[in-house]
C-alpha cells in the first residue's frame, strides 16, 4: 500500500517536526453533510446476535461482550459461528427502514470486541464469509442498498479492543481489564503495534478499497494506541477516501467530532454525537424488554440536535437477520413524526439559546458526574422526563420551536422576547395560529384540535423573522 505524495510528506513531517497530522492537514474533510444530517442508525450485529442473550443454559452477563464477560476461549466462541445463518437478511429492508425514520446515515459494526468480522476480509479468515453458512457479505450488500436509497455508509470498528487477537493489550479499568487473558495470560508480552499492523491497517485498508464511498470510519475504545499509530491511521484514512470523517475514538485528538455514549451530552460549538440505545443493549438480547417510547426517542433526538449534535440510536439485529419488532414499531412511529416535523431537525442549526422551561434536565445532562465516563456494562444515563419543555433549532430565516411532551393550547415563548416575526406556523395542519409580540416575548394559542397531528406529542412551531 502506497500513501499519496502529500500525505506522505505530512507523515514526514510530523515524524520530524513534531508538528501533528491533524492540524498540517489542509484539506480536511468537509463537515457539512454529518452537520445537516442529524439522524443516523447504528447496527451491532454478530455473533452474539446468534446467542441472544443466553450461554451454556443461563442468561449470560455483558450482553455483546459476553465473551469477556463469561472468558470463553476463541475456539469455542468461534462454534457459533457454525449456526450463525441469518438468512432473513435484506439489505434493502435495513436501509429502507432507516431512510423512512428520517435517519441520513447508517454505522455499520464491521468488527466488533470479539475480532470477527462482518464482512468478507481478506486479512483474517474469522469472518462471516468464511465462517458461517450463511456465505454472503452483509457489507457489500449494505453498499448496495446504501448506494440505491441515498443513504450514507459508515463503519464501526473496534481499535483497542480484539480478543481473537494475541497482541491487544489493555488499561481500562485497570491493567488487562478488558484483554483476553484467559487464552493469551501474558499481558507484558503482548504489543499492540504487532495488532495494528497485522490487522487493524490491512483491515481499515479494505473496508476503505472495497465498498465504495465511506462516510465515517466511526472507531471504538482507542485503549492503548500511540499518538504516533493514530496519526499514520488518520493518514491512511486520509489517503485512501479523503472525505472520509472519523471519529474522536481513533485517540490521540485525531478525529473530527466527539462522542457522548448513552448520554445526550452538553452543548459544543463544536460537532458531536450521541450514540444511545433503544432498549438497555446495543447487541440483540431476547431478554431486554426495557425499550424507551417514541416519545422519550423524539425528545432525545430534539435535544441533542438543539444542541448541535447528531443523534446515532442503536438497533441490534436478531440472528436471523430480522430487526425486532419492537425496533421496527419505534423507528415507524419516529418516521411518522419525523414526516411532519423533519425539517425542524434536518439540516438545521442551533439557535441562540437551545430551549426553555428544562431546567432540571439541562442541569442533569450538563453535570460532570459518571455520565462522561467510558462505561462497559449495562448503563443509560439518558433523561427520562416528560415534562413539558421548548427547543430551538433554526434554518434560513426561521426558528423552529419544538413543543416537547406538549399538552396546552395558550402559552408564552419568552425566549423570542424582542424577535421581530412575521409569521407564525404549526407544522402538520394549515389552521391558524394565534399569535402577538409583547413585552415578555411570544404569545401563542394553538388550534383546538392541534394534538391530532402528531401520535407523538411533541410539535413544532414555524417562525419565520422578518
Amino acid at each position: 500500500m502506497f500513501l499519496k505524495r502529500p500525505i506522505l510528506l505530512l507523515l514526514i513531517l510530523t515524524l520530524f517536526t513534531g508538528v501533528s497530522l491533524r492540524a498540517q492537514i489542509a484539506t480536511s474533510p468537509d463537515m457539512t453533510w454529518f452537520k445537516d444530517a442529524k439522524f443516523g442508525l447504528f447496527l451491532h450485529w454478530g455473533l452474539y446476535a446468534q446467542t441472544a442473550g443466553d450461554w451454556n443454559g443461563h442468561p449470560y452477563k455483558g450482553n455483546e461482550r459476553f465473551m469477556l464477560y463469561e472468558r470463553i476461549p476463541v475456539k469455542t466462541y468461534a462454534k457459533i459461528a457454525d449456526q450463525f445463518n441469518p438468512s432473513q437478511f435484506n439489505a434493502d429492508t435495513w436501509v429502507k427502514q432507516a431512510k423512512t425514520a428520517g435517519m441520513k446515515y447508517i454505522v455499520y459494526t464491521s468488527k466488533h470486541h470479539d475480532g470477527f468480522a462482518m464482512y468478507n476480509s481478506k486479512v483474517s479468515d474469522y469472518n462471516i464469509y468464511k465462517l458461517t453458512p450463511f456465505k454472503r457479505d452483509p457489507l457489500a450488500e449494505l453498499a448496495k442498498a446504501c448506494k440505491k436509497y441515498d443513504i450514507k455508509l459508515c463503519l464501526y470498528y473496534s481499535l483497542g479492543r480484539d480478543w481473537e487477537d494475541p497482541d491487544v493489550p489493555t488499561n481500562w479499568p485497570v491493567k488487562a481489564g478488558r484483554s483476553n487473558t484467559w487464552d493469551f495470560p501474558n499481558e507484558d508480552a503482548k504489543v499492540f503495534n504487532k495488532y495494528f499492523e497485522r490487522k487493524v491497517k490491512p483491515q481499515v485498508t479494505e473496508l476503505l478499497k472495497n465498498y465504495g464511498p465511506i462516510a465515517v470510519m466511526w472507531f471504538d475504545t482507542p485503549e492503548l494506541i500511540s499518538k504516533k499509530e493514530s496519526a499514520e491511521l488518520r493518514g491512511l484514512i486520509s489517503s485512501l477516501q479523503p472525505k472520509c470523517l472519523v471519529n474522536s475514538r481513533i485517540g490521540n485528538g485525531y478525529g473530527d467530532f466527539g462522542i457522548s455514549e448513552q448520554s445526550l451530552g452538553a452543548a459544543s460549538k463544536n460537532s458531536w454525537e450521541a450514540c444511545i440505545t433503544i432498549g438497555r443493549q446495543w447487541g440483540y438480547n431476547r431478554h431486554d424488554s426495557t425499550w424507551k417510547s417514541p416519545e422519550l426517542l423524539v425528545r432525545n433526538l430534539i435535544n441533542v440536535v438543539a444542541n448541535n449534535g447528531n443523534l446515532l440510536l442503536n438497533v441490534g439485529p436478531m440472528g436471523n437477520g430480522n430487526f425486532p419488532n419492537w425496533a421496527i414499531a419505534r423507528l415507524d412511529s419516529i418516521g411518522d413524526w419525523m414526516k411532519v416535523n423533519g425539517e425542524a431537525i434536518t439540516g438545521t442549526r442551533p439557535y441562540r439559546i437551545a430551549s426553555e422551561g428544562n431546567e432540571l434536565e439541562s442541569a442533569s445532562i450538563s453535570k460532570k458526574d459518571e455520565n462522561s465516563k467510558m462505561k462497559d456494562a449495562i448503563y443509560d444515563g439518558t433523561p427520562k422526563s416528560r415534562e413539558a419543555d421548548l427547543f430551538f433549532t433554526t434554518k434560513d430565516n426561521y426558528v423552529y420551536v419544538l413543543l416537547r411532551s406538549w399538552s396546552r393550547k395558550d402559552f408564552d415563548i419568552k425566549s423570542l422576547k424582542g424577535v421581530d416575526v412575521a409569521s407564525v406556523q404549526l407544522l402538520g395542519t394549515k389552521k391558524k395560529v394565534g399569535w402577538k409580540t409583547t413585552a415578555t416575548g411570544l404569545t401563542v394559542s394553538l388550534p383546538d384540535d392541534y394534538a391530532l397531528i402528531n401520535k407523538v406529542p411533541v410539535y413544532t412551531l414555524k417562525v419565520k423573522m422578518k
